[in-house]
């Protein structure tokens, strides 16, 4: 089989595993466990399942970010080959899946998919040196070569939300046995993958850095690497932000008379993979972008399209505001492929080739990791105290143009204090 197919294989299933719940557990959560765990909370006398319950959960990924990704990085580069550890963790991933839908309270919940992130969250950065490494190795151009590879992820991300939506999974605990079929099926495959072996040799006189495995770190003494991850960190608090609310946002339309027997508020998911069918054309637009403005422009245009994202979901509505909605998730392709796949690329060309693994898995500390829980934990306390109703209901233009100014501000500053060169990226 051509290394490019296996490849395509490989992303399909990563993203199909995270696909199949990303967007809708948020549904379930809201809609679907109150009723069947219907607790209360003693004090208030109120759901447990509440929105800063909620961003605690989501925040899960970045808690599992900060360290998994680059200690597995670490072993990657010093000890075991990258392709196992990858499928190591997919199989045990589909098992903590499949335990999710027995789960019947937020503490528990949290706990769980903890777990489960603990696994995933490293598979990502994996799968990149895995896919890097593969290419090169067959003397291939990562700048020209991954992205058409990378957009059958984005592919197989849309193929999750159809099935689930179109089963009627989207509030069901369904959905998790599909995220975990697809995670095991991943995690055997891996094992038939191109070898991808540590590269990194450590001296007799290892420095304690060394010893630690905490080479990439290194790429913080260049200052603006220092800030390419620093604003990378504040990205990724946006990619949270329309992860855990733009589902949960077309969901509640279904409240409003007029609005719920509309296809957007019966099947959002659908609506929503919108921004993923976007991706793959964004996707397949990054080597042209980057050889035509550079790191920093394509980074800014990233930011400039979180602004729109937002700003066209707090203006837009599922009846005749649907066009507004329907250009949110067409931006999203943007604000999502020129700040991941892109910085994933930089920071690959900016990397010594013995510590790739681990400058992956830092890359994703910080955009998966502290973005994350920027992004998840603390915006579900500040829309519970600031944007939720006393009924629960939410003040979602509110929501949305907070998160606008939010990527304003941090595109403004971008724009001020990183100094990335057009020629940055090279093979």
């Amino acid at each position: 089989m051509k290394i490019k197919l296996r490849l395509i294989i490989m992303n399909f299933f990563q993203f199909f595993v995270w696909g199949s719940w990303l967007i809708t557990i948020g549904a379930y959560w809201f809609q679907t466990l109150p009723k069947i765990y219907p607790l209360m909370d003693a004090a208030t006398h109120s759901s447990v399942w509440t929105v800063a319950a909620f961003g605690a959960l989501f925040s899960t990924m970045g808690i599992a970010s900060l360290f998994m990704p680059a200690l597995l990085g670490i072993i990657a580069d010093r000890w075991v080959n990258a392709e196992k550890l990858y499928g190591i963790c997919h199989i045990f991933g589909a098992a903590v899946l499949f335990s999710l839908p027995i789960v019947n309270n937020p503490v528990t919940m949290f706990w769980v998919l903890l777990l489960n992130m603990i696994f995933y969250m490293p598979t990502l950065s994996l799968s990149i040196t895995v896919a890097y490494t593969a290419l090169k190795n067959k003397g291939g151009d990562i700048v020209t070569d991954y992205p058409p590879i990378r957009v059958f992820g984005t592919v197989g991300f849309i193929a999750a939300l159809w099935i689930v939506s179109l089963l009627g999974f989207e509030t069901s605990a369904k959905q998790f046995y599909v995220a975990s079929a697809a995670s095991l099926f991943l995690g055997l495959y891996a094992f038939t993958l191109p070898k991808c072996p540590p590269m990194l040799r450590i001296k007799q006189n290892k420095s304690f850095i060394d010893v630690l495995g905490l080479t990439s770190f290194s790429l913080f003494k260049n200052r603006q690497m220092a800030f390419f991850f620093i604003f990378a960190m504040l990205l990724g608090a946006s990619l949270q932000l329309t992860n855990a609310y733009g589902d949960t946002f077309l969901h509640d339309f279904a409240k409003v008379d007029k609005y719920k027997e509309l296809v957007a508020v019966k099947y959002p998911a659908i609506i929503m993979s919108i921004s993923q069918i976007s991706e793959t054309l964004f996707i397949l637009a990054i080597p042209f972008f980057l050889r035509k403005f550079g790191i920093k422009y394509v980074m800014f245009f990233s930011m400039v399209a979180w602004v729109l994202r937002f700003g066209l979901f707090a203006y837009g509505n599922p009846g005749d505001g649907l066009w507004m909605i329907i250009l949110s998730c067409i931006v999203y392709g943007m604000a999502f492929d020129f700040f991941n796949i892109s910085g994933s690329l930089f920071v690959e060309s900016q990397s010594d080739p013995a510590i790739r693994a681990s400058a992956q898995g830092l890359f994703m500390m910080m955009t998966n990791g502290f973005g994350a829980i920027i992004g998840s934990y603390v915006s579900g306390i500040i829309i519970q105290k600031y944007y939720t109703y006393a009924d629960n209901s939410k003040d979602w233009f509110g929501i949305w143009i907070a998160f606008a100014a939010f990527a304003l501000i941090i595109a403004l500053l971008f724009l001020l204090v990183f100094k990335g060169k057009r020629d940055a990226i090279k093979k």
